[in-house]
C-alpha cells in the first residue's frame, strides 16, 4: 500500500536554497575557482588540531556544561576585556554557541514575540530575515547607503516605532566589507538611548579590519553594551568554519533568556573543540596578527582586479571584496547581478555572489562579491581568468 503523507502548511513558504549553496554547486560543476562562499581553502594552525586531539585523548568527549566549558568562557571574557575594556562575567554573561548563525537564531527566538518589529540594515547576511520570521516577528528593512554602504541614521530613526524590539547591525559588514566608525557607533547609541530597543551586534569579522581603521565593538560603548547581544565566531578567526563554534556576550538578564532557548535548540557545543580553543586562546598572537594576514591577501587580490574592468569598492574589513561591474566592456555587463554571476562561473571560471541576494527586494546595483580568504595560488588563478574581462 502506498500511503500519502499528510499535507503540511509551510512555515517558510518563501524560503529557498541559499545563494551560497547554489553558487558553490555551480562552481563545482563548472570546475570554477570558487570565490563565492566565505570559507578559507587553507588549513588552520596545526597546533589547534593538535590541541583537539589532546583533549579527545584526555577523555574530554562527554557533554560539557550547557553554556560552554568554563575555561573557554573565561578566555573569551578575558579577550573582550583586553581588547575592548569591558569585563563580562564568564559564568553569567558569556555563552558558547554552535556557530554565530545558531547564536543569532537563539537570540531572536529568545527576545522577539509575534508582532514585534526587528530592524535589519540591507544588504544583510541571509539568515537574519528568516530567523525573525520564524519567531513571528516583522522585518523592517532599512537600506544602507548604496555605494558606500554606510548607515543612514535618518532612516534608522524613522524606522523605530512602538513595536520595535531589536535592531541588527553587522560590523565589519558582510557583504560589503564596510566597517562602522566610532562616530557611527556613538550616533547609534544616541538614537537607541531613549528607547527599549535591543541591539544584536554581529561582530564575527572583528579581527579583519584593515589599517588605518580599527574595529569598534558594541562592548566599548556603555549605552550599547547595556542593551546588546554581541556575537562572534571562532570559525572566522581561526580558519575553522566547519567547527561551528561561536560566542555571545550579553548582560546577565539577557544571557539568561538566550540560554533558555540555546539549551533546547542544541543544548551545548562539542567538547574537545571547546577545550582546544580555550588553550589556543592563551596566546593572543593568532588573532592579533590576523588583520595583517588578510590585508596582504586583500591587497594581492585588489592589485589583480585592478587589471580588469571591474570598479573596486572600498575593502575596509572582512575577507570579502565587492566590485562594480557597470564598466565591463562585455555584453554580459547588461545581465542582472545574479545572471552575471552564473555567466562568470560558467564562462570565465570564477564564482562570485550577487549583492542582490542580500536584499529582500533583490535590489540590483551591478555589484558582486568575491571572497579572498584563499591560498595565494587560488587568488592568482582567479585573477588570470578575470583578466579576460
Amino acid at each position: 500500500m502506498n500511503a500519502t503523507p499528510p499535507a503540511l502548511v509551510s512555515k517558510a513558504p518563501n524560503m529557498g536554497t541559499t545563494i551560497f549553496t547554489v553558487m558553490s554547486a555551480l562552481a563545482a560543476e563548472k570546475k570554477a575557482v570558487n570565490l563565492g562562499q566565505g570559507f578559507p581553502d587553507f588549513p588552520c594552525a596545526p597546533r589547534l588540531t593538535d590541541l583537539v586531539n589532546d583533549a579527545m585523548r584526555e577523555g574530554l568527549n562527554q557533554y560539557p556544561p550547557m553554556p560552554g566549558v568554563a575555561p573557554l568562557r573565561e578566555a573569551v571574557a578575558a579577550k573582550i576585556e583586553a581588547l575592548y575594556g569591558r569585563r563580562y562575567n564568564a559564568n553569567t554573561e558569556i555563552t558558547v554557541t554552535a556557530g554565530a548563525t545558531q547564536a543569532i537564531l537563539a537570540i531572536i527566538l529568545a527576545i522577539v514575540h509575534p508582532g514585534d518589529e526587528v530592524i535589519v540594515l540591507e544588504p544583510c547576511y541571509d539568515s537574519y530575515v528568516p530567523n525573525i520570521e520564524l519567531a513571528g516577528g516583522r522585518v523592517v528593512r532599512v537600506p544602507l547607503t548604496p555605494g558606500s554602504f554606510r548607515p543612514d541614521f535618518d532612516r534608522i530613526r524613522a524606522a523605530i516605532g512602538p513595536r520595535t524590539r531589536a535592531i541588527l547591525i553587522n560590523t565589519p559588514h558582510n557583504p560589503s566589507g564596510m566597517v562602522w566608525s566610532r562616530e557611527e557607533m556613538l550616533t547609534l547609541q544616541e538614537i537607541l538611548m531613549p528607547t527599549n530597543v535591543v541591539l544584536i551586534s554581529d561582530e564575527v569579522y572583528e579581527h579583519m579590519v584593515y589599517a588605518p581603521l580599527q574595529h569598534w565593538s558594541a562592548a566599548q560603548f556603555e549605552g550599547l553594551a547595556a542593551r546588546a547581544f554581541i556575537v562572534s565566531s571562532f570559525g572566522k578567526t581561526y580558519h575553522v568554519t566547519g567547527w561551528k563554534v561561536g560566542t555571545v556576550a550579553a548582560p546577565a538578564e539577557y544571557t539568561a533568556e538566550l540560554r533558555k532557548v540555546h539549551q533546547f535548540m542544541v543544548f551545548t557545543v562539542n567538547t574537545p573543540m571547546q577545550h582546544a580553543l580555550a588553550r589556543y586562546m592563551a596566546d593572543p598572537t593568532p588573532y592579533l596578527e590576523l588583520p595583517a594576514f588578510y590585508q596582504r591577501k586583500r591587497d594581492l587580490f585588489r592589485q589583480g582586479l585592478a587589471q580588469t574592468s571591474f570598479k573596486l569598492l572600498p575593502g575596509e574589513g572582512t575577507y570579502f571584496q565587492c566590485v562594480d561591474m557597470s564598466d565591463l566592456k562585455v555584453p554580459e555587463k547588461h545581465l542582472s547581478e545574479a545572471d552575471f554571476c552564473q555567466w562568470l562561473t560558467a564562462e570565465i571560471g570564477v564564482a562570485a555572489i550577487p549583492l542582490s541576494a542580500f536584499y529582500g527586494n533583490g535590489f540590483d546595483q551591478k555589484v558582486i562579491r568575491f571572497c579572498f580568504a584563499k591560498k595565494d595560488e587560488t587568488l592568482l588563478a582567479a585573477i588570470e581568468r578575470l583578466k579576460r574581462l
